[in-house]
């Protein structure tokens, strides 16, 4: 008790003589990730002397090193492989596909390596201080950094990103890799359990999957991607089953043990107990926010289950203080955390005229095949906020380029007001579903009817026209706006 009110004491005090005080840095951005470097660029270019302090052993953050893009290079590798397995389809000889899975990993290192040195490159050129470091509070406004000195600040913003969740089961007597390690193996393990069933699980399963590695996912909710529309999830879900995959959803973990060479999970579906066993076990379930060594405590710093806390501005509780990216949250998305990296400093540059985060355009990939898109309303979210909507979708087993391409899985899903027409959500489900969402975030953003996107000319035969088909049914629903 009295160890709490000397550091309340302690964070009153700096605070009321701030104003008086001659600080190192205008800003201290603490993390060197996508949101970090989005703030400190902002700041910089704002004329604010400013710092970015960075203790991770690599710089880039887990877009550029362990996530993103490092994922989606071996993804469209998969996707190469097994095109080249179905030529046949299209009247093509290939003869039987082979790899090298050695080379394959080499070629993604080295695009993550030249994506990695241009950031550093841009740091370098940048006209902040880099300081490599980890970074402590110990006052409102002073941290301490790992290679023994500290710093001032009149403002930070906390951009540390996050890492691994820790297992709800005992895992590791038995073993186990991350999507962290799964990014960097050396040779491919010949069957693979992945507990979870997000967006890293599902892509790291049909990955694995395509380069011949016997998959069996475990889910614990009623269904994959659950995050997502339950037709999304029970979409992929098929497609993952066709491919050769194991697919249980609606589990309950009961514990992990070594079964011989193999790794075994033990686990509750529908009343039975299920054992599976595998050479190797990826954990995909979720990450939690880097905050365990901030001790944010000593400035006066909210947080709730580890996460930062911050209003829509970015602020945290303590004034001085914003955050951004995945240390906060409430959406892990890199072009989220660049854009709250973005507002935080705005917001310390002219606290007069705040700028909010605006989520009402959110969207959401998962890059399988076939990708998931959304943008805006998804239908469950609608329906938990009271939000009235009428929705209409499409087939793509039913259109024209797709069925050229053989992509026929999936559909896209319009969602509107059923009063104005206006879009107020997307899905699409299907082949490029990442690339064609953003005609509708397009139209989003420029508030469009049904009835407008309907009458939008779309180029014959092309994936894009297939939205037009439930823009067309819903604009007969719905009366046009006079």
């Amino acid at each position: 008790m009295v160890e709490l009110l000397n550091r309340v004491v302690k964070f009153e005090m700096e605070r009321i003589f701030s104003g008086m005080k001659q600080f190192d840095f205008d800003v201290a951005v603490i993390g060197g990730g996508s949101g970090g470097y989005a703030a400190a660029r902002t700041a910089t270019a704002a004329g604010l002397k400013t710092v970015v302090i960075e203790g991770g052993a690599e710089v880039g953050g887990l877009c550029i090193l362990r996530g993103c893009m490092p994922t989606k290079a071996l993804l469209y590798a998969a996707e190469v492989k097994h095109l080249a397995e179905h030529a046949a389809t299209w009247g093509l000889r290939t003869g039987k596909v082979g790899f090298d899975f050695a080379q394959v990993m080499a070629r993604k290192a080295a695009q993550i390596k030249d994506f990695a040195d241009f950031r550093a490159q841009q740091i370098n050129a940048g006209k902040f201080k880099f300081i490599r470091a980890n970074a402590k509070f110990v006052a409102a406004h002073t941290v301490a950094l790992s290679n023994g000195k500290k710093l001032t600040a009149k403002n930070f913003v906390v951009a540390t990103g996050s890492s691994v969740a820790p297992s709800p089961l005992p895992l590791d007597e038995v073993g186990y890799i991350t999507s962290d390690d799964a990014v960097a193996l050396k040779r491919l393990p010949k069957s693979l359990i992945i507990l979870g069933g997000g967006a890293i699980a599902c892509e790291f399963a049909q990955f694995f999957a395509r380069f011949g590695v016997k998959v069996t996912l475990i889910q614990r909710s009623e269904t994959i991607l659950k995050e997502f529309d339950a037709d999304a999830g029970a979409q992929v879900a098929k497609v993952f089953q066709r491919e050769g995959m194991q697919v249980f959803t609606g589990t309950k973990l009961l514990k992990a043990a070594r079964k011989g060479k193999l790794k075994a999970v033990m686990f509750e579906q529908s009343g039975k107990t299920v054992t599976v066993a595998a050479e190797e076990i990826l954990f995909a379930l979720g990450r939690v926010p880097n905050t365990a060594l901030l001790d944010l405590a000593n400035a006066g710093v909210k947080t709730e289950a580890g996460r930062v806390v911050a209003n829509d501005r970015m602020q945290t509780s303590a004034p001085h203080i914003f955050a951004a990216g995945d240390v906060c949250g409430p959406h892990e998305i890199v072009h989220i955390a660049i854009q709250q990296g973005e507002t935080a400093v705005h917001n310390i540059v002219k606290p007069k005229a705040p700028r909010q985060m605006d989520y009402r355009l959110l969207i959401s990939v998962v890059f399988t095949d076939p990708q998931v898109a959304t943008v805006g309303l998804t239908e469950k979210v609608a329906t938990a906020r009271g939000i009235k909507f009428v929705a209409a979708s499409y087939p793509f087993n039913d259109h024209g380029k797709s069925l050229l391409m053989e992509a026929k899985d999936g559909f896209v899903k319009l969602l509107a007001n059923p009063k104005t027409g206006e879009i107020i959500g997307g899905a699409c489900v299907g082949p490029s579903g990442g690339e064609l969402i953003h005609e509708i975030v397009i139209a989003m953003a420029k508030r469009m009817t049904v009835h407008e996107l309907a009458a939008t000319p779309h180029y014959h035969p092309t994936l894009a026209e297939i939205w037009t088909y439930p823009a067309e049914a819903l604009a007969e629903q719905i009366q046009p706006r006079r």
